[in-house]
């Protein structure tokens, strides 16, 4: 198979290397902010797949240039969401193929599922408050983090008494119907995610620790092999079986 790289920062790399330790195939293109002019049709036409982790303002333009030259693309770049219906719209009118999550790697993903079971749970029981923490390097130029964004929008259709998502300041909180989130940035975190339950008797918390950036790479890759030969929009969930 032979990938198309968008975007070749540490995820970039990263992914490169997944590529060649479990023999997926080849990475053919890889695009930088110095050779953008090689992101075009005809050079991705050479390639079976794209890989695209770029920045929030240039990503649409990228899933588009994918859509017109034919090839499936698989987006990891987060904050862009806000335009999904648009490119939903143009992947249908170019008979193409996306593949989108905020977060690839599957211990992610259950972390998702498990906050979506306990929020459940959690809506019988109005004594427990919710927060969320989470921590990214200091390069991370988002914040919330789109994987934190996902959380709440997992955990806020399961309890009533909440309706929407608030960054706030450490330190600082928020009572419902307002979910805090408090985004950190510290030197070389892959990633911490904690939701936690708080009653005036006892609290529950799950997180999800980022040991490396290597369970995302896997996951971008393993998306990649399975969006080969398929149309239409899909996320996670689709490849999960969830």
């Amino acid at each position: 198979m032979k990938f198309a790289l968008i975007g070749y920062g540490k995820m970039g790399k990263e992914i490169e290397q997944v590529i060649k330790d479990t023999q997926a195939g080849e990475v053919v293109l890889k695009v930088t902010e110095q050779n953008l002019h090689e992101l075009t049709t005809q050079n991705l036409q050479q390639c079976d797949v794209a890989i695209e982790f770029t920045q929030p303002d240039s990503a649409v333009k990228n899933i588009y240039t994918c859509f017109e030259a034919g090839i499936p693309v698989v987006v990891g770049t987060t904050a862009w969401l806000h335009q999904l219906d648009e490119v939903k719209t143009q992947c249908a009118a170019k008979n193409g193929a996306l593949f989108f999550s905020p977060n690839f790697s599957i211990g992610v993903n259950l972390f998702w599922e498990a906050n979506r079971k306990l929020a459940q749970l959690m809506n019988s029981q109005p004594q427990y408050q919710i927060d969320m923490v989470e921590i990214h390097h200091t390069e991370k130029k988002d914040a919330p983090s789109g994987t934190a964004v996902k959380t709440a929008e997992v955990i806020l259709p399961e309890i009533d008494r909440y309706q929407k998502w608030q960054l706030v300041n450490e330190g600082e909180t928020s009572t419902a119907p307002l979910l805090p989130i408090v985004a950190l940035r510290q030197p070389n975190v892959p990633g911490t995610h904690t939701v936690t339950y708080t009653s005036a008797v006892d609290s529950i918390s799950i997180t999800h620790e980022a040991k490396s950036r290597r369970g995302f790479a896997e996951g971008a890759v393993v998306a990649a092999k399975w969006l080969v030969g398929k149309k239409g929009v899909f996320d996670m969930k689709d490849l999960l079986n969830f």
